[in-house]
């Protein structure tokens, strides 16, 4: 056969018509199988799909948000009683809020020469000239002199600096941890808003009596099952929720995730769009080196006409409020657009019938025999070449073009 023979037949079955036959196939095994495996196609359209994934809502998962935070409780600590101004970081609340659990203070810094820490690299001499004068190390604490001298009061020598002086690891006062913050309260207001619904939602139930309200949120505290709309959280519960030992929060500070997630169905009542809240450790507990969470920071005062200042070391809880959510309401356009998916997904059920059929079940070829048939259609004038018509079958339903094939 020639490649113009090849060629001429491709070109002509190319334009060949092709439809489905309508066959009836009398076989009990392959009709359970049949409706079995529609069975379980349009159950699981209806329930994974339809109820499960709601696939006929229209969908929003980027809602906008805002969060304030305030932090509530007084401690004793020695002879002083500390409030919120002394242990809460930031002062003015936001998605991010820091309880101090413990200091370690050095007191009156001022601006002079003293020694260099003798941790620091290169900071032990012997001698003036193994100091340079004007050298700045940046792990150490301040400008080198050029001058060697002892190291306070001990015997060994390091080299002079310019600095804030003492230097915090000579100087330093570790004080106890702050305890009694395990009883805190944090208050977390958080509103969220879908732009897509316009549709507003808040963690904090609505009240007409607005003194009521208030009452209600200064002696409430959260429970996912009885108060589920309070908004005070105690810092031990965050911790237990967590899983931290809140003692050793307190020796090495940490940061834990607050989690706020929305998972709203609009088409039904709005007191069911509630948050869910879930706390997780966030920063590397088992590396050591990197661990925990602290920060300095110092208060400036005038003393003997002499800037000074107290430098403070604060370990604490960080608090990081991070909120998602997602909303879905009623929409036509994917309703329609599920419903076809399934439609058309049930025709998986008549390929998978008709391998078995083909595969397994077939007869001496009466199957195939009846399922695939060629009609010629003879053409009235000579001179139009002859059309090939392939009729082929995906069992349906029997009509009067229907084969019944008995197996």
């Amino acid at each position: 056969m020639g490649v113009g023979t090849c060629l001429k037949d491709y070109f002509l079955g190319f334009w060949d018509y092709e439809t489905p036959k309508i066959m009836v196939v009398k076989n009990l095994t392959l009709g359970v199988i049949y409706r079995g495996v529609q069975f379980i196609v349009i159950t699981y359209f209806v329930w994974y799909v339809f109820i499960s994934q709601k696939a006929y809502q229209e969908t929003e998962t980027r809602p906008a948000s805002s969060v304030y935070t305030r932090m509530k409780g007084s401690a004793v600590h020695g002879d002083q009683i500390l409030d919120t101004v002394e242990y809460v970081r930031p002062s003015e609340g936001g998605d991010v809020i820091t309880a101090i659990l413990r200091r370690e203070v050095t007191y009156d810094q001022k601006q002079e020469n003293c020694a260099e820490y003798f941790g620091v690299a290169n900071a032990n001499c012997s001698r003036d000239s193994d100091c340079i004068q004007g050298e700045v190390d940046f792990n150490g604490h301040g400008r080198r002199t050029g001058r060697c001298i002892r190291y306070y009061n001990y015997t060994f020598k390091t080299c002079e600096i310019k600095s804030w002086c003492p230097i915090e690891e000579y100087a330093v006062h570790r004080e106890p941890p702050l305890r009694e913050a395990i009883n805190f309260t944090v208050f977390i207001r958080n509103s969220i808003l879908f732009p897509k619904f316009g549709e507003r939602r808040g963690n904090i139930k609505g009240s007409s009596n607005r003194r009521n309200m208030h009452k209600y949120l200064n002696k409430c505290l959260y429970d996912e099952e009885k108060e589920p709309y309070c908004p005070n959280f105690r810092l031990g519960y965050i911790a237990h929720q967590a899983r931290e030992n809140f003692s050793e929060l307190c020796r090495t500070g940490g940061v834990i995730g607050v989690f706020i997630h929305w998972s709203c169905d609009l088409d039904l009542d709005p007191s069911r769009c509630k948050p869910k809240y879930s706390f997780r450790r966030l920063d590397l507990r088992k590396d050591q080196a990197n661990s925990g969470y602290y920060c300095r920071f110092a208060k400036y005062y005038q003393k003997n006409g002499k800037e000074s200042r107290t430098l403070i070391k604060a370990y604490g809880i960080r608090l990081d409020i991070i909120v998602h959510g997602q909303a879905g309401k009623f929409s036509p356009i994917p309703t329609i657009i599920s419903a076809v998916t399934a439609l058309t997904s049930v025709g998986i059920c008549t390929i998978i019938c008709d391998w078995i059929m083909l595969t397994f079940i077939d007869k001496d070829n009466i199957y195939s025999d009846s399922k695939f048939d060629e009609v010629i259609d003879e053409p009235t004038d000579e001179s139009i070449p002859p059309q090939l018509l392939y009729i082929t079958s995906f069992s349906a339903y029997q009509s009067d073009l229907s084969d019944d094939v008995l197996l």
